[in-house]
């Protein structure tokens, strides 16, 4: 009967908070599962462990919903991945997770944010389109396959406005 409660309780909105090195293998985990290559437990501790790598992560109970890391090079910053749990996509949690990490960025002085999209993922392309980013240019080829027949990756830019601005803004 206590599990039936605490599986109730755990279900509910994921909590959104800064992820850290002790998240490598839930982090690891997922990207393997939402992308053609994922990451190793390794690589993505490497990653978090990087002072210029800021990262967020979404937990429902204890299970990993979602996350997102960037990378920050003088005043601009390139969001590496983004991604989240099958059983938790279509709810906005896309859209909070960016929101979250993008004000962050801004607070600490981003002026600009960059990232790579596959030209097919609809779903991805419209929240960026959403939160602002716009194309700039394309990479034929970018994620494999055949020369001249693997995806092509758009490269988005959004200029970003300090913390205190509305969410949804562009600068």
């Amino acid at each position: 009967m206590i599990g039936l409660f605490a599986a109730w309780f755990s279900s509910g909105d994921p909590t959104l908070s800064e992820a850290s090195a002790r998240d490598a293998a839930a982090i690891s985990a997922l990207h393997g599962k939402s992308f053609q290559r994922g990451w190793s437990e390794h690589e993505v501790e490497g990653l978090l462990t990087e002072r210029n790598v800021i990262a967020h992560r979404a937990v429902a109970g204890r299970r990993l919903a979602g996350f997102i890391l960037s990378r920050i090079a003088a005043d601009e910053a390139e969001i590496l991945s983004v991604a989240v749990a099958r059983a938790f996509r279509g709810r906005g949690l896309g859209r909070h997770l960016l929101t979250l990490h993008l004000r962050h960025l801004a607070g600490l002085g981003i002026k600009v944010a960059f990232l790579e999209v596959g030209e097919t993922n609809d779903a991805a392309g419209k929240l960026y389109a959403r939160a602002g980013f716009r194309e700039v240019s394309r990479r034929a080829n970018y994620y494999g396959g055949t020369p001249g027949s693997g995806p092509t990756a758009v490269v988005l830019r959004r200029d970003l406005v300090q913390a205190t601005s509305s969410p949804g803004a562009a600068g």
